[in-house]
C-alpha cells in the first residue's frame, strides 16, 4: 500500500466518523462519543493537509495541460509556468509534512505524565541537584499551562530532595516530558565546597504516562497497605494522624509512598495512580524487550541508566548527549525555559522514526 493509499482510507475514515457524530446512538453514548471525537481530533491535520496537497497536484496538472496546449502569449506563459514551479514546490513540501504526520502515534502523547525524581551519585550535592530539576519542570510546567501536583517529597536538612514524585496534567503533557527519562549529570561547585572545587553529581528522572484505572487491573489481595505519620526535614504537611500511605505490590515488590495530602483516602489514591503508572511501565518495557532486546532508538530509549544530559555551570552549558545539542544559556533552562531542547529531541525522533519507515518500505 502506498502512502497516498494510506491517506485515501484516512480520508474515508474521516469522513465517516464526521457522519457517525450525528447518530443519537453515538451521540447518547458519552464513552463512544468522546472516542469518536478523540480519533477525529487526530485526523483532522493529516486530512486538511491531504487536502492541501490535492488542491496543489490539481493547479499543477492544470498549469502543464495549459502549456501543453501552447497558444498562450508570452506574459501569460510566464505566469503559467510561475504557477507550475509553485505547485510543484507545494507538492513536495506537503508530501513531505504527510510523512510525517502518517508515523504511528505515540498512544501515551495525549496522557498526563507521573514524574520521579531521584538523587543519585554525590551525595548531598546530587539531593541538590534533584531540587533544582524539581523546580525546572515545574516551572516548565507553569509555561506551558500545564498543572502540577505534588505526590510525595523526601526533603535533606540542607534543602535538597532525596526524591520526589508529582503529576503534570495537561494536554500533551506526556509527548512534552517522555524524553526527559534518564539519569542527568550536573557539574558545579556545590554550596558546601568551601575549597571552589567543581563537583560532578547526577539525578534520576522517570517519566511515567498517568494510567487509568481500567488498563492496569490490580488485585487487592496483592497489596500490602500501610499508614504513617508524614515526617522528614522541611516535610509539606508535618501532622500528628497517620495520613501518610505506603503501598507494596507484593508480586514485584514495588513500593509507592504519598504524604502530601492531609487525607489519608487522597494519599491512597495518588500512591494507586504511580503504581498503576509504573506496573504499565514494566509491562511496556517487557514488551519492547521482547520484540526487539538489541535495539535502541537514537532518542527515548528509556533506559534510566543512560545518561542523557549534562548540565556544566560553570561553563553555562547544557548538552544533550543523545542528540549531541549543546546549548549555552544555563541559567534560562534552570528557570524552565525547555522548548529548545525539547523540540529538538522531538524532531530527531521523527526523523529516525522517518527513516525506519523508508528503511522498512
Amino acid at each position: 500500500m502506498t502512502m497516498f493509499d494510506k491517506l485515501a482510507e484516512v480520508e474515508k475514515r474521516f469522513e465517516e466518523i464526521n457522519q457517525r457524530l450525528y447518530d443519537p446512538d453515538i451521540v447518547s453514548d458519552v464513552d463512544r462519543y468522546k472516542e469518536l471525537m478523540k480519533e477525529t481530533k487526530n485526523l483532522t491535520p493529516i486530512v486538511e493537509k491531504y487536502r492541501e496537497y490535492q488542491k496543489a497536484r490539481k493547479q499543477n496538472e492544470e498549469a502543464r495541460a495549459m502549456l501543453d496546449e501552447g497558444g498562450l502569449d508570452k506574459e501569460m506563459r510566464e505566469l503559467v509556468e510561475l504557477e507550475l514551479e509553485e505547485s510543484q514546490h507545494d507538492i513536495d513540501c506537503f508530501s513531505e509534512e504527510l510523512k510525517t504526520l502518517l508515523l504511528p502515534r505515540d498512544p501515551n502523547d495525549d496522557r498526563n505524565v507521573i514524574i520521579e525524581i531521584r538523587g543519585g551519585a554525590g551525595g548531598e550535592e546530587s539531593a541538590l541537584f534533584a531540587s533544582s530539576l524539581y523546580r525546572m519542570y515545574t516551572m516548565y510546567a507553569e509555561s506551558k499551562g500545564y498543572k502540577d501536583e505534588l505526590m510525595n517529597m523526601n526533603e535533606t536538612e540542607l534543602g535538597g530532595i532525596k526524591e520526589v514524585s508529582f503529576i503534570v496534567s495537561g494536554e500533551g503533557a506526556y509527548s512534552r516530558f517522555k524524553f526527559e527519562s534518564g539519569v542527568h549529570r550536573v557539574q558545579r561547585v556545590p554550596e558546601t565546597e568551601a575549597g571552589g572545587r567543581i563537583h560532578t553529581s547526577t539525578a534520576t528522572v522517570a517519566v511515567l504516562p498517568e494510567i487509568d484505572d481500567v488498563e492496569i487491573e490490580i488485585n487487592p489481595a496483592d497489596l500490602q497497605i500501610d499508614t504513617y505519620r508524614a515526617s522528614g526535614a522541611g516535610g509539606q504537611h508535618v501532622n500528628k494522624t497517620e495520613s501518610a500511605i505506603r503501598i507494596t505490590h507484593l508480586p514485584t515488590g514495588m513500593v509507592v509512598e504519598c504524604q502530601d495530602e492531609r487525607s489519608q483516602f487522597k494519599n491512597k489514591e495518588k500512591a494507586m495512580k504511580v503504581l498503576r503508572a509504573r506496573l504499565y511501565e514494566q509491562q511496556q518495557e517487557q514488551q519492547r524487550s521482547a520484540v526487539a532486546a538489541d535495539r535502541r532508538s537514537q532518542v527515548g530509549t528509556g533506559d534510566r541508566s543512560e545518561r542523557i544530559r549534562t548540565y556544566n555551570f560553570p561553563q553555562g552549558r547544557v548538552t544533550d548527549h543523545r542528540i549531541g545539542l549543546t546549548l549555552y544559556r544555563i541559567d534560562s533552562i534552570m528557570d524552565g525555559d525547555l522548548d529548545e531542547l525539547i523540540d529538538a529531541l522531538v524532531t530527531a525522533d521523527r526523523a529516525e522514526k522517518l527513516q525506519a519507515a523508508g528503511d522498512a518500505s
